[in-house]
Order: C-alpha cells, then structure tokens, then sequence
C-alpha cells in the first residue's frame, strides 16, 4: 500500500470547472472520481477572484454537494481561497480580475467561511495590500493557513505577513510579469524567506525542470512541496474550457492561455504526473517524490491521507 496524493491547489479537474456558482452533484462527483483515477483522494477545492457575493454563493453550493455526497465530502477536506485579496497590477495578477480585488476584509471573509461550512483552511494573499498584517494574524488566530502569493511585497512586508503568521508561497516562480528586475524581484524576495514553505507547479510549463531544479535546490529541506494549480482541462483532451468567467484554449503542449494572450491561466498537470516529473527532473528517489506531493503536505496541514493499492 502508498499513500494517496493530496493537492492544495485544484481549481477544477476533467472538464468541471469548480468556479462555476450552478455546479451539480453529479459534475463535481465526477472530478472527484476522476481524481482518484489520478492517485488523489484529498484536495482543496480552489476558488480565485470574484465578488465576495459570488464566492459565497459557489461555496455554498459546494458545501450542499457534499453534504450529500460522502465521497465528495471526504475528498473535498477543504477550501483554498485565492483572491481577492490580491496584487491588481498587471502581472502579478496573472488571470485573475482585477475589478474585484480589493483591501482585505474581515467581514467578507466570516461570511465566505460561514458560507464554507468553517472549511476554507488556507487563504492567499499579497502582503503589500493595507491591513494585511491584522487581517493575516486574525485568519491564523482562526486556524486559517495563509500563503503569499500573486504580490510583488517589499522585504518588509514580507516581514510582516510571517511574523503574522503567514507560512506558505502560492506556486512561487509564477504570479510575475514577464520581465524582472534580475536580482531585486519578488521571486528572489520570497524564495530567500527559509521561514516559508514554497509550493512549486512542476509541470516543465509554469517552471521549466532547469528552473524547477534551481529552485527546489534554493529551499531548505522540508519547505518545497507540490501542487498542480490544475483546472478543468486537467484529465481531460485538448480542446476549449472555463476558469470562471474566463475561456481558456488548451493544446496539445497541454498549455493553459487565453486566447490572444501569453500568460499561463492554471495548469492541465494531473497530480500523479506531477510526482513523476519531480522524480525526473529533480533526481528524487519515487518515494521522497511521492511524500512531497502527499505525506508532506497533509502533515503541514494535519490532515491524514488514506493509502490505496501499491500501483505496479
């Protein structure tokens, strides 16, 4: 027996996309299942930007599914909100809509996590936003991991948010414009932070294996993990899907865009092939690439994962 994969990021998966408000139980048991064939039977269900009305209305939705469905239930463990408590600058945004970013809100989020049933477990957010430092004390005193992510902070801010409470790196490497100061960049500002622990994409895209290799090296041990930042085209074919009000083309080099543009808008990474790309391109034996991707992870958030069959 192993243990199963467990993924912090899942924006949507084989074909469903999670940041649609009108989702029935049948499309979402689907993902799930669809997961599982992939080696993942924990994840946090992920929702970006959006008005804080139409965040509540998907995480109720979500949270009726899986009141009546138990395997929906189990495998949904939790709720990673990302956004919209983001940087709005070009960029650093990435895919994410600028017109509901704003300051962070404590009343907006009780009434997400009301909406969630107490299940968002952890929260991105950019460092530099004003009130940040009260408002990520608060979610930690909550119980609420928080994570940097899609911000361009100053070293002080970073500063700040850990001593906060703040712990984690959303996908880091991604989350930035094109083109960077070569040293005094946000990449290098948290990568430098060893009180963080980095989540890193390694689909060879978000990070190409060089870049992931010089990365993963810069980290102290135990603080670099994995995630897919998958969305619906993630188990599925080529072909046209949604990330919320976005449509996204996905081709055979299984990457994410929007039409015309050149930025990434969630990966099509599936978590078991994600294990065997840092087996490869990190020179990892498989299991210290597989507890990356599962034991690790669920021991940074106390959750423990259930095994399935020992695959040949």
């Amino acid at each position: 027996m192993q243990t199963s994969l467990f993924d912090i990021q899942v924006n949507g998966f084989a074909g469903v996309d999670f940041q649609q408000p009108g989702l029935s139980p049948s499309e979402v048991r689907h993902a799930v299942d669809a997961l599982a064939k992939h080696q993942t039977l924990r994840f946090f269900a992920t929702l970006i930007t959006d008005s804080p009305d139409g965040l509540c209305q998907k995480l109720e939705n979500l949270e009726r599914i899986r009141t009546v469905d138990q395997v929906v239930s189990t495998a949904i463990c939790g709720y990673h909100l990302e956004g919209p408590w983001l940087s709005p600058d070009a960029g650093y945004r990435g895919a994410h809509d600028s017109l509901h970013m704003s300051t962070p809100d404590l009343r907006a989020f009780e009434r997400m996590q009301a909406s969630a049933g107490g299940n968002i477990r952890l929260v991105t957010i950019a460092p530099e936003l004003a009130g940040s430092s009260d408002f990520i004390r608060t979610l930690v005193n909550m119980g609420v991991h928080v994570s940097l992510g899609h911000t361009n902070a100053s070293d002080s801010e970073i500063t700040a948010a850990i001593e906060a409470g703040a712990s984690f790196c959303t996908h880091l490497g991604n989350g930035a414009p094109a083109e960077l100061h070569r040293h005094d960049n946000i990449i290098q500002r948290l990568l430098a932070r060893d009180e963080l622990t980095a989540f890193f994409i390694p689909d060879g895209i978000h990070l190409p294996p060089q870049v992931l290799k010089n990365l993963f090296r810069a980290k102290p041990a135990s603080k670099a993990l994995f995630t897919t930042d998958c969305m619906a085209a993630a188990g599925s074919p080529p072909g046209r899907y949604t990330l919320g009000k976005l449509t996204l083309e996905v081709g055979d080099d299984r990457i994410v865009r929007q039409p015309g543009k050149t930025n990434f808008a969630g990966s099509a990474l599936c978590p078991d092939e994600g294990v065997k790309n840092v087996q490869r391109w990190l020179g990892l034996e498989e299991v210290e690439s597989r507890r990356l991707f599962s034991t690790a992870i669920g021991d940074a958030f106390n959750i423990i994962l259930p095994h399935i069959p020992l695959l040949s």
